[in-house]
């Protein structure tokens, strides 16, 4: 049974009163952060989120190493995209995974960043079998993963983008691997969401013109999701808490740092 917290106290910390249910909105545009082997996390997101067949879902990336059940979410974001209209970008880390397996970094390396949690998912110890992988899992990782994604009004990417070049100028330095503390608004106007840059206090990034959704759910953080329509955050973690922040919360949350 999830620990919900309440929405009476913006605060961090977990209590067990129940949260006012939601009236859900149609067509939302719901963006989950980096979710990194955490399915217990995911799975709360998804019962939190009911996301349905009008629902636009964008994930940021970074599905894989570092928790203990990459098996279990890339099974969840496959199921996500047979019954939503999911965006699933790449990350940083499903770039490492693919590149120990064409052996284009040393596998060793690969592990020392998350990746034996990853095999140990599929049931494997000190050395990688790449056939114990499904390959529907391969498929989705090395088919289906966009660079990025853009509407009208907002940047979608895992880790940051160069400021001053169109989205398909981007590099791969900026989109993968640049930390959120080197951004600035885009000259296009438009808010870019992305992860990668682990918030370690639990709390979500909302600086002019971005927002950093990653906040450390392998470690002892959160899991973090955005309904962009009304600038709540959910956030659901690998203890089985629940909580709700809006934009003001957060911004008068970490104002307090």
């Amino acid at each position: 049974m999830p620990i919900l917290v309440s929405d009476d106290a913006p605060d961090i910390h977990t209590s067990r009163v129940r949260l006012s249910p939601r009236e859900r909105t149609r067509g939302r545009t719901l963006v989950i952060g980096d979710i990194h082997g955490c399915s217990t996390a995911l799975e709360l997101m998804l019962e939190e989120l009911s996301p349905q067949s009008d629902d636009v879902v964008v994930t940021l990336g970074d599905y894989v190493d570092r928790g203990p059940d990459t098996r279990g979410v890339l099974h969840h974001l496959l199921e996500l995209e047979a019954s939503t209209q999911l965006i699933p970008l790449l990350g940083n880390h499903e770039i490492l995974m693919l590149d120990a397996r064409n052996n284009h970094v040393d596998s060793d390396s690969w592990y020392g960043v998350g990746g034996r949690q990853t095999m140990q998912s599929y049931g494997c110890m000190d050395t990688p079998d790449w056939n114990a992988i499904p390959q529907e899992h391969w498929d989705f990782l090395s088919q289906r993963l966009r660079r990025w994604h853009v509407t009208d009004t907002h940047i979608f990417a895992h880790a940051n983008v160069n400021a001053m070049l169109p989205m398909p100028d981007q590099s791969d330095d900026w989109l993968f691997w640049r930390r959120f503390d080197d951004s600035h608004p885009h000259f296009s106007g438009k808010t870019l969401i992305c992860g990668h840059t682990a918030q370690k206090d639990g709390l979500p990034r909302i600086w002019p013109g971005r927002i950093c959704l990653d906040t450390w759910v392998y470690g002892e953080g959160w899991l973090t999701a955005l309904d962009v329509g009304t600038e709540t955050f959910v956030q659901t973690s690998q203890r089985g808490e629940v909580r709700r922040l809006r934009f003001d919360e957060v911004r008068m949350l970490t104002e307090k740092e």
